[in-house]
């Protein structure tokens, strides 16, 4: 029930949409961690990948994927989605928390090897179930009722910005490492970036989405994608600081920031503000290459990596991020859940997924193959008015319950 104390742990099983079951343990008021009873004295205990406990005020959500970075799954997404709506009717919680355990990522996005399978499988529903889900629950951050404070340390992409950047609070930790680099792998930047990107400095959020490059905390901290420094050993302490309830700035007095030396972003703003200015790919490139000429390593690098990104890929990209200024949250949400399900029936995407994340061996055949081809008319259609009969994400979806088969123990 919403608001009362939870005592219990639910085994959520993926069902069709994973090998493998995934655990969600919930923890009780005071913290206390409940083990569900082994099916039988011969079964493994199963590693839970997404913990919830309530710690004081807080509620703290710990994602536990860390050999997989952390990589979002739908139950992890429906989980979270379901623990969120019930902590907003919660008195006793004044602020979630959120981060990702292991130390190497926070969250490196979605399970985008598990997508290609379903995809290839030719399961298109359980695909838009996900993409459905996770943008449910991006809306679902951007919209709380309450502080949402993300502490991030490593790795943050994809889903990973999905379920930080639209929160209230986030923390950079040294080791901080943002990226968008989904024109990569045949996709867009997604998960709410349409929305957030462009209202960055500049064009800097043009030059994130159509290159996937990746930067630390300094920068990060200069354009507003961090809004706090914190070194990782003292998230504990900022945890403990944060349940105590108070004014969340005076959780992180007396607290050493970590060095936040700004990057090619800062230091190369002229530049991309001139290039990415553009309306269209091919001057993006045009300029960048005119200033490689002039002697810009920066833009002969820069030009080079997006060169080998997906052409409709890059297409999209710009369209998004010269349209999202103009866009709210939910109808920027809406053009990116429309363009996902044209990928997902497309090629770019399972073919990027092959080439980079699969058989690794960076070759991927784009189709088509050059700015010129690409069909902009698809591109366009994403933005027309709702039609009453799509996905809402404003915020009110209701997530899935867990599958009758999923098992719940006590």
């Amino acid at each position: 029930m919403m608001g009362q104390p939870v005592a219990r742990a639910e085994a959520v099983r993926a069902g069709s949409l994973q090998r493998s079951a995934a655990r969600v343990v919930e923890r009780g008021m005071a913290g206390e961690r409940v083990e569900p009873q082994a099916a039988s004295s011969q079964a493994a205990p199963i590693e839970p990948e997404i913990v919830f406990e309530t710690r004081g005020e807080a509620g703290l959500i710990t994602l536990r994927r860390p050999k997989a970075l952390n990589a979002l799954t739908l139950p992890m997404v429906e989980a979270m989605h379901r623990q969120l709506r019930a902590w907003a009717g919660d008195a006793r919680v004044s602020r979630i928390i959120v981060r990702g355990a292991g130390g190497r990522a926070f969250c490196a996005g979605g399970d985008i090897r598990q997508i290609h399978a379903l995809g290839r499988a030719g399961r298109h529903a359980d695909v838009m179930a996900f993409w459905r889900g996770e943008y449910w629950l991006d809306a679902a951050v951007k919209t709380y009722p309450k502080p949402y404070i993300a502490l991030i340390e490593g790795i943050v992409m994809g889903g990973g910005v999905g379920i930080s950047l639209h929160g209230d609070v986030r923390v950079a930790a040294e080791s901080y490492s943002f990226a968008m680099p989904e024109t990569g792998i045949g996709f867009f930047p997604d998960v709410g970036a349409t929305y957030a990107l462009p209202r960055l400095p500049g064009c800097t959020g043009r030059y994130l989405a159509l290159t996937g490059a990746r930067i630390g905390a300094g920068d990060a901290l200069a354009v507003g994608l961090a809004t706090h420094a914190a070194r990782a050993a003292d998230f504990d302490t900022l945890i403990d600081r944060l349940a105590g309830g108070g004014a969340i700035a005076r959780a992180f007095e007396g607290l050493d920031a970590p060095g936040t030396e700004t990057g090619p972003l800062v230091a190369e703003r002229a530049l991309i503000d001139a290039c990415f200015s553009a309306d269209t790919v091919a001057e993006v490139l045009a300029r960048l290459d005119a200033a490689a000429a002039e002697g810009s390593a920066f833009a002969e690098t820069t030009a080079a990596t997006m060169r080998t990104r997906s052409p409709t890929s890059l297409t999209i990209a710009l369209a998004l991020m010269r349209r999202g200024g103009d866009l709210g949250f939910a109808e920027a949400m809406l053009a990116e859940y429309r363009l996902a399900e044209q990928a997902m029936h497309g090629h770019d995407f399972y073919e990027g997924v092959r080439a980079v994340i699969i058989d690794k061996d960076n070759r991927p055949a784009w189709r088509p193959a050059t700015l010129d081809d690409v069909d902009g008319a698809a591109i366009e259609a994403a933005f027309a008015s709702p039609d009453g009969t799509e996905p809402r994400f404003d915020g009110s979806a209701v997530p899935r319950e867990p599958a009758p088969n999923a098992g719940a123990q006590s």
